[in-house]
């Protein structure tokens, strides 16, 4: 269990009242064609319409509205692969805020551009031999930085939540949630915000089929840690969930599902040809999981979180190019 306090329903209420007429209230489409093939009613929240192009914007900026005038006097630090790099970015500058972003050498150039282009100073490090958690936690004794990760704080999660609740308050309850999972984040606010407002939902984490080690995490009843996944689901490849987020989803998580990259980018496809958005491979996630029918979703109302919408255009049009046309 982590020495964190766990966030409840209430915080993602106050979290959203801090982004009301900050973050945007993303859309919820819908598709006639998914639905016919799966026989369900499917309700996308498109958080690839949100500031900064993902869902990490709503938890970045409710942990910087959460510290004192002092701790965003003396600046910030946060340690991503991207979309949260972006948000702390984005956020930062709303609160007149500097702030150093820790990126791996083979982060998306568009997301190190728009970090850099937000404000932020970048510092690169090597995801197979360095710990960005070490450098991060080295600039917080330097320089007085404070740090704000990209899953493990109650006011990320509780931010992160403000989507599902946003969801829930537009379409009603509903029988199943697929929400794209990483470090378990948004997983867990998803939970938080389906406790208040769907109880009755059963909510499942799909992460890489490459790095399933929130799957291995559920199933032994412990934290598991793997090796650095691959996968193109950039924004998904932690290596574990933070204690926090293990306790949240242990509880109330119906389970976690994998999917493969193939998948991704057959998912990618319907999206552009189908809906008309661009959807990074990692937003995908949680629609290739309904798509896969690993859980049976006939006659039932069912929400997929869309996380994002930032992926380089280079390597979108070869995703598009290798994703196969749905039989639909």
């Amino acid at each position: 269990m982590s020495s964190l306090s766990t966030p409840d329903y209430e915080a993602v209420e106050q979290a959203s009242r801090r982004l009301a007429g900050v973050a945007h209230r993303t859309p919820v489409l819908t598709s006639t064609t998914l639905n016919r093939y799966l026989g369900a009613e499917l309700y996308f929240k498109c958080e690839n319409f949100q500031r900064a192009g993902a869902f990490k914007f709503r938890g970045a900026y409710n942990a910087i509205s959460s510290l004192s005038q002092q701790q965003r006097q003396h600046g910030l630090v946060a340690f991503s692969s991207g979309n949260h790099a972006q948000a702390v970015a984005l956020a930062a500058s709303l609160h007149r805020t500097k702030v150093t972003v820790i990126m791996p050498t083979d982060a998306p150039p568009a997301k190190k551009a728009a970090a850099l282009g937000y404000g932020a100073t970048v510092i690169e490090y090597d995801r197979q031999r360095e710990s960005r958690e070490a450098m991060a936690e080295a600039l917080v004794h330097e320089q007085g930085l404070t740090l704000i990760p990209p899953f493990n704080a109650p006011a990320i999660i509780a931010g992160q939540g403000t989507a599902a609740k946003e969801l829930f308050e537009e379409v009603g309850g509903l029988d199943v949630l697929f929400t794209p999972m990483g470090g378990g984040g948004l997983l867990s606010g998803t939970l938080l915000a389906a406790q208040g407002l769907s109880p009755a939902c059963r909510i499942y984490g799909v992460e890489p089929e490459a790095g399933n080690d929130g799957q291995q995490s559920l199933q032994q009843g412990r934290l598991v840690s793997v090796e650095a996944p691959q996968s193109i689901a950039d924004g998904a490849l932690t290596t574990s969930m933070s204690p926090l987020t293990f306790s949240i989803a242990q509880r109330y998580a119906a389970g976690v599902l994998t999917v493969d990259d193939q998948a991704l980018m057959t998912m990618m496809r319907f999206f552009a040809e189908r809906m008309k958005m661009v959807v990074e491979p990692t937003g995908c996630l949680g629609a290739a999981a309904a798509l896969s029918e690993q859980v049976d979703l006939k006659g039932l109302r069912v929400g997929v979180i869309v996380s994002g919408g930032n992926v380089d255009i280079a390597k979108y049009g070869h995703y598009l190019a290798l994703g196969k046309p749905l039989q639909c």
